[in-house]
């Protein structure tokens, strides 16, 4: 199974160049797509879902020429947008049930089985009575799930699913993704690092339509080992300090002062303490790069 993102690119009508000749290879599991807010996720995600045309580049999955083939895709697809609508007076287990009808199961009992088991594998299942409606943040993005799981998708595309949830939501939510990631590809996209680190095996960095990186998350940080040096500064410094040195992030101590993550070959000087490379150094270092 494996998903191939060549060349593509797609520049919007008031001029903004959306995406920029973007190359990736993804395979089963969980990617993570991290970047920015305008770093042109969604328009990948739309244009891999075949909502939006490219104006180069070709897709395939698997043996499927997306852009020729769209409704072929569109069999195997399961997407999960930022936002989305639901009917205001339906319930989860009747909005499902109308789900899989459109989708051409017309068995009672087969119906029946499918929804059951999306509803239990979302956390669901207690709550099938209520309307979709009175959900919180959480319930709805995993209801989301719910009805992409309906046809058994290869290819499932998430588009920022936790921005606006709580920690507990979040959670509840990022271990429904573990759960189905496994036998399927998942391009998760999001601009928080955390979600990435313990849900995905790879990931792409972008920003400004562009794919910076693309690296396994096992080996994301080994490029700047032994190159993240700290300091703790005052806040006045801070701007001094960004033009001497190459300051990945700073970051607020309790007693007000500044902690700044510097990447550099060697110690700065003796002020500096060596640091453990994370994934936001990499992250925000390959941005500043």
């Amino acid at each position: 199974m494996h998903l191939n993102i060549d060349k593509v690119a797609k520049t919007y009508q008031n001029g903004v160049k959306a995406l920029d000749n973007i190359s990736l290879q993804i395979g089963k599991g969980m990617f993570g797509l991290l970047g920015p807010n305008g770093a042109g996720k969604s328009s990948l995600m739309r244009t891999i879902a075949t909502l939006q045309s490219a104006d180069t580049g070709n897709i395939h999955f698997n043996e499927i020429d997306v852009f020729k083939q769209p409704m072929e895709l569109r069999k195997v697809l399961g997407y999960l947008p930022q936002a989305f609508g639901v009917y205001p007076k339906m319930s989860a287990e009747a909005l499902l049930d109308y789900f899989t009808t459109l989708k051409g199961i017309n068995s009672k009992k087969e119906r029946k089985k499918l929804i059951q088991y999306v509803l239990e594998i979302t956390n669901l299942y207690d709550v099938r009575k209520k309307h979709v409606s009175s959900y919180s943040g959480g319930m709805k993005q995993r209801f989301g799930i719910a009805q992409l799981l309906l046809n058994n998708p290869q290819l499932i595309i998430v588009d920022e699913p936790t921005a606006g949830l709580d920690p507990a939501e979040r959670n509840r939510f990022l271990n429904v993704l573990r759960e189905i990631a496994s036998s399927n590809i998942i391009i998760f996209s999001t601009h928080i690092v955390e979600d990435i680190k313990d849900l995905c095996n790879e990931l792409a960095i972008m920003n400004k339509g562009k794919a910076l990186k693309q690296v396994r998350i096992k080996e994301a940080t080994k490029e700047l080992e032994g190159k993240v040096w700290l300091r703790n500064i005052e806040r006045e410094n801070l701007e001094a300090m960004e033009q001497k040195y190459q300051v990945i992030s700073s970051k607020y101590n309790a007693d007000n002062s500044l902690r700044i993550r510097v990447f550099a070959d060697a110690q700065p000087d003796e002020t500096f303490s060596l640091g453990e490379a994370s994934l936001e150094d990499l992250y925000f270092y390959t941005l500043h790069a």
